[in-house]
């Protein structure tokens, strides 16, 4: 294999410092098989998917006889600017990977594709998600003789894939019913591209096609960026193979009742994506009607945090007939600058990234609008700013249910304790952001919201154990561990 490896500085983060108050989606990944142009549209498509990851991206392409590989750490844009890079990227068939790290400075090791060679050759692996068995079988890999060259959990499919038996498929189903957890995988061979998710179908993946070309992405918005055509959801439990003879699907799991992750519609996805057959954006606007019948206001504007309140604010407006008006102006490009600022910077915190419009807001009685919150620091910085800009009373309006449990799937979380909601009641989170009044969208709301009748307590649709702490895979690493669940060996295992 040709290697080809962007040698990056490190960085502490390439995201902004002060969006600590969000979820975090880990990564995205992106395949192509039969295009001149593989590893081009292959960088364009993960930077349409940028916002799931901003810390380290790759690339891995295969040019018979070789495959060609570069990673770094940033953005995409960083990484794949230089032209002489992507010339590199030689070959018909591509798959890449935008990763969000969840611990510590990231790592060059750690960055996808992950590639590897086996007996039946080369294999380039990119993942988006988290092994929840992935400790139990690291320990038993490295018992037995593995030697692993990262910390991240998606290795761990190379060291069974290469203890399998038979050809690539075999050993690739094998290796899968050894898992468990939440994953969208792409795997790439000299003969074909692979995509599988999981029984559950937690994470998202999707089929897209540009003429004769089939493409794999965690999102339709990075087949628009190429002009491809949308086809279809990889099903929960799917697996594709993409080979010269064409487009084959494998079911090798017993079919169970899907859990796709619900925070794509509130959050993860970009609003014009369109995922599970349904339009996150529409979805957004009729969560933002559903807050604002359950959690009607008087006041004078309605205001969204951006850029992921927006939505939701339209459609809270809309339903109240209250204006909406963006009281608020993001500034988009704070980012490596301030990536160790002094103490004078610090204390200007959310004014590096959010600026009150006061004209629209002295004097009125606002409501804010905003996907989530984790913490609660720039929410209770949000609120102030807006007080500060002549508000006479500010209402926040929370367009998910309060956030009380970690995710153990794929998505950054603090610990329990570092939630704003697990730790105080209605009350105590309005006391801690400093707003007049605060209501969350509730959860047959937001079900309501994505086309149910409401949340089956029995049979839950979606994968929502944010919210209800109800978890569809099992935690076996925590179960079998003398602590607490915890999200600490996650973060050292995950992307």
């Amino acid at each position: 294999m040709t290697q080809r490896t962007g040698d990056t500085a490190p960085v502490i983060a390439t995201t902004n410092p002060y969006d600590d108050d969000h979820l975090r989606e880990e990564c995205a990944v992106f395949g192509i098989y039969g295009h001149a142009e593989a590893g081009a549209h292959t960088a364009l498509g993960l930077h349409a998917l940028q916002h799931r990851g901003q810390e380290a991206a790759g690339i891995v392409t295969y040019d018979e006889p070789q495959f060609n590989a570069h990673r770094g750490l940033g953005l995409v844009g960083e990484i794949f600017a230089d032209g002489r890079v992507i010339a590199r990227l030689k070959g018909q068939s591509a798959v890449g990977h935008t990763r969000y790290s969840t611990t510590g400075a990231p790592l060059l090791r750690n960055v996808q594709p992950l590639f590897a060679e086996f007996e039946f050759g080369g294999l380039a692996i990119a993942h988006n998600g988290n092994l929840t068995n992935a400790r139990i079988l690291r320990s038993e890999m490295i018992r037995r003789g593995s030697l692993f060259q990262s910390t991240t959990d998606t290795e761990i499919f190379n060291h069974l894939i290469a203890s399998g038996r038979g050809g690539i498929l075999e050993r690739f189903i094998a290796a899968l019913r050894r898992v468990e957890g939440a994953y969208s995988l792409i795997a790439l061979t000299k003969d074909a591209l692979i995509g599988v998710r999981d029984p559950r179908g937690v994470r998202p993946l999707q089929l897209g096609r540009l003429g004769d070309s089939w493409i794999l992405a965690s999102e339709s918005c990075a087949f628009d960026i190429i002009g491809a055509a949308f086809v279809r959801d990889i099903e929960p439990g799917e697996l594709v193979v993409i080979d010269k003879t064409g487009l084959h699907s494998h079911f090798p799991f017993p079919r169970i009742k899907p859990r796709f992750c619900i925070f794509e519609f509130i959050y993860f996805a970009r609003p014009d994506s369109v995922v599970e057959g349904t339009s996150v954006y529409d979805a957004r606007k009729r969560i933002g009607m559903e807050l604002a019948r359950e959690s009607p206001v008087d006041a004078d504007v309605i205001i969204p945090v951006p850029d992921s309140g927006v939505p939701a604010a339209l459609g809270y407006a809309q339903q109240s007939g209250i204006p909406f008006e963006l009281g608020i102006i993001r500034n988009h490009y704070v980012g490596r600058t301030f990536i160790e600022p002094t103490d004078e910077i610090r204390h200007l915190g959310v004014k590096l990234k959010h600026n009150a419009n006061s004209a629209y807001i002295k004097g009125k009685r606002v409501v804010l609008v905003d996907d989530s919150i984790v913490r609660g620091t720039t929410s209770k910085k949000i609120v102030e700013m807006v007080r500060n800009a002549g508000a006479t009373e500010v209402h926040m309006r929370v367009s998910s249910p309060p956030t009380t449990n970690s995710c153990f799937y794929g998505v950054d979380t603090p610990e329990r304790d570092k939630l704003l909601a697990a730790r105080l009641d209605l009350e105590g989170i309005r006391a801690a952001i400093g707003a007049d009044s605060v209501a969350y969208l509730s959860i047959d709301g937001l079900y309501r919201a994505v086309g149910e009748n409401g949340r089956n307590a029995d049979q839950p649709q979606y994968c929502d154990a944010c919210f209800s702490g109800e978890y569809p895979i099992a935690l076996t690493d925590q179960m079998n561990s003398e602590d607490p669940p915890q999200l600490s060996l996650l973060k050292e295992l995950g992307r």
